[in-house]
């Protein structure tokens, strides 16, 4: 059903009235970040609540199944499961969800039939017909999806004269320019980069580890303030920037090591106070932008200094460190939350990797974003970065063959989109949660159900279920002595909305 709707109205032109939410200025503070706290109440008394859902072995997909009403239950039975939602305890602020336009989904965006485009486009940014994404994240020089190795400056240009992103005019700006007409003053756009020029570094190669030399840290911290001021001179306000993607991991692609001790110190002594400097204080600094299983260790080195923890405003992370066959270690960032509660948890990447065509409708890609979002939201995560939002019929285009899985694949043959469940999963998330929303418990009974829930800061709670069991589970949400009876199917992701 809501794919349907959603494609009568993706072949509709951007609505004019969605242009009138562009501008060119730049905001002195975050509109979804630096609001200030809202006092949200709720009252059950005289609410319904609808139930969207999307289900395996179903045409179910963010579809409206049923149409609840709450009666009194005091204590539920041992036997009857519920998923207990209490709205009186509040945590951390809802900044959005979101994913990455690299070169390689620009790229593949722009070999797509204009048609292909706009549904796109709409699919992701929309909010009425979409799954309204806010958030966009992008790479600074090439990354391993892009088609090729580049940067913005010339060789051994140290004063970064010859600066310019004449590159990223190509595909990347204006398939970014196109979701800001969706998203307007809501739109949190921030960059990362994955390596420095080669010339910059100890092994003279974007590739393959190497560090930054010690004479280049004044000039690569002038180059993120070079990348933010040619941005936001194209009418793209810069919410932020993460210091280093990935900063343990030696790549066959573009990467670049610190210690923890290292990025602390580039931090507070040169990124720090240049961005100061170039008049960009307002801008939001991401440290660590890698694994759980270090984020604790990393997270104390910034933020035990008080002259570098002073310039960061959270915490990015990545899912991969169960690359092994371990399992995701959740509790880390708890350890994070608790520890330094004046901070934010921010998901900045995760895709599935090893990307095969014939496993588009494996089940299973859309259960990992599930699982993963509705932990870490519990465990204090404020927002949501999927990664590359588009790829092609190949998972890529990928300039050292690390091929993955988006939600959405494009094929540039065909021309057509195809959509993997993961797009709905996250759907779940981004379509019902309001920015500013405050997360709230959701205590499920029962091991085979996941929840979280949030109160929206219209009054209304938005309680996501995830069923991971391969039956019918029938449960209460059950809301302080109300409660109200559902079915989470075999296989499924659900979203309550109580209103």
């Amino acid at each position: 059903m809501f794919r349907s709707i959603l494609t009568v109205s993706f072949i509709a032109i951007i609505l004019t009235s969605c242009k009138d939410k562009q501008t060119n200025e730049t905001p002195s503070t975050s509109p979804v970040v630096d609001r200030k706290e809202e006092n949200i109440r709720f009252k059950l008394e005289g609410k319904k609540a609808i139930v969207y859902s999307t289900a395996l072995n179903t045409d179910l997909k963010i579809s409206a199944t049923d149409t609840l009403s709450f009666e009194p239950k005091g204590q539920p039975l041992e036997t009857e499961i519920c998923v207990f939602v209490d709205p009186g305890k509040t945590f951390q602020t809802y900044v959005g969800v979101g994913g990455a336009i690299t070169d390689a989904s620009a790229e593949t965006f722009y070999k797509l039939p204009k048609t292909q485009q706009d549904e796109l486009i709409k699919a992701y940014f929309d909010k009425t017909t979409g799954i309204g994404y806010n958030i966009i994240r992008t790479n600074i020089n090439s990354c391993d999806f892009s088609s090729d190795n580049y940067t913005y400056v010339a060789e051994k240009d140290s004063t970064l004269k010859t600066f310019n992103i004449e590159h990223d005019k190509k595909y990347k700006i204006p398939m970014i320019k196109a979701a800001q007409q969706l998203i307007g003053t809501d739109m949190m756009f921030y960059a990362s980069p994955w390596s420095p020029p080669a010339w910059m570094k100890d092994n003279n190669n974007m590739l393959k580890g190497g560090k930054l030399l010690d004479q280049y840290h004044d000039a690569w911290a002038l180059y993120y303030t070079k990348f933010i001021k040619a941005y936001e001179a194209e009418g793209i306000p810069v919410w932020g920037i993460s210091i280093q993607n990935e900063p343990m991991a030696t790549q066959k692609w573009e990467s670049c090591i610190y210690t923890a001790e290292e990025e602390r110190d580039f931090l507070k002594e040169h990124l720090g106070p240049t961005m100061e400097k170039e008049g960009l204080k307002d801008k939001k600094i991401i440290a660590w932008d890698h694994n759980r299983d270090l984020i604790y260790q990393r997270a104390s080195t910034y933020l035990n200094d008080p002259e570098a923890a002073k310039y960061v405003w959270g915490i990015g992370y990545h899912w991969y460190e169960d690359w092994s066959g371990g399992k995701p270690m959740y509790d880390n960032l708890r350890r994070v939350y608790e520890a330094y509660p004046d901070k934010h948890l921010f998901f900045t990447e995760g895709c599935a990797e090893s990307f095969k065509a014939g496993a588009y409708n494996n089940w299973a890609l859309g259960e990992e974003y599930g699982r993963s979002m509705i932990n870490d939201f519990n465990n204090g995560m404020v927002g949501f970065t999927d990664w590359n939002i588009l790829l092609d019929q190949t998972g890529g285009p990928n300039h050292v063959q690390n091929f993955c899985f988006a939600p959405i694949h494009g094929d540039t043959k065909t021309g057509k989109l195809v959509y993997t469940n993961a797009y709905y999963y996250i759907g779940h998330f981004s379509k019902y949660i309001q920015l500013g929303a405050k997360r709230i418990v959701a205590a499920p009974s029962r091991s085979q159900l996941l929840s979280t829930a949030f109160l929206n800061p219209d009054g209304s709670v938005t309680t996501i279920v995830m069923n991971e069991s391969d039956k019918n589970v029938e449960y209460y949400v059950w809301v302080d002595g109300q409660a109200a009876k559902t079915v989470a199917k075999a296989r499924s992701i659900s979203t309550v909305v109580v209103r």
